[in-house]
């Protein structure tokens, strides 16, 4: 909608809450639940793992010693924050599922109703052509009559 210059400007209501774009975000969750779900993130995760313990066990200069409380944090904040993000991209399949499923019903109850209508048509088609007449039926009907005239003909010359 564009702005009127002849109006004042309406200001916006205050907002709290920071806007994100629920589709957005939608978007972002699912494609960080399908890397989650690759081979590709475990090899990553095994290799960082890796270097870290490598990093804090061998080197001289270690900024997480031992018990690893710095890696341990940060895997559980990766986990906290993975397991919302597969459920939101699950939620999001199983609507898209409903609406296919929706939309796959109807198509079958449409699908059904024009089946149905075609074997009322080829049912009415067989009805009909049991009352025409055939070829060899004509041809047949043809050769009596042909028959039927010739012997007129002879009977009628036969008098005379």
């Amino acid at each position: 909608m564009t702005e009127r210059l002849d109006q004042p400007r309406e200001l916006a209501p205050l907002r709290l809450r920071p806007y994100y774009d629920p589709e957005a975000f939608g978007r972002l969750s699912e494609r960080i639940a399908r890397f989650l779900g690759t081979a590709r993130f475990i090899v990553y995760m095994t290799v960082f793992i890796g270097v870290w313990l490598l990093w804090n066990t061998l080197l001289p200069v270690k900024f997480d010693p031992y018990p690893f409380i710095f890696l341990t944090l940060m895997l559980s904040l990766q986990a906290s924050y993975a397991a919302p993000l597969i459920l939101l991209a699950q939620n999001r399949q199983a609507d898209r599922d409903r609406v296919q499923y929706e939309q796959d019903r109807v198509r079958a109850e449409r699908n059904q109703a024009e089946i149905e209508y075609l074997i009322r048509e080829i049912a009415a088609l067989r009805l009909a052509l049991g009352e025409v007449a055939t070829r060899d039926y004509i041809r047949s009907e043809l050769q009596h009559l042909h028959e039927d005239l010739r012997e007129d003909l002879r009977d009628g010359a036969a008098r005379h």
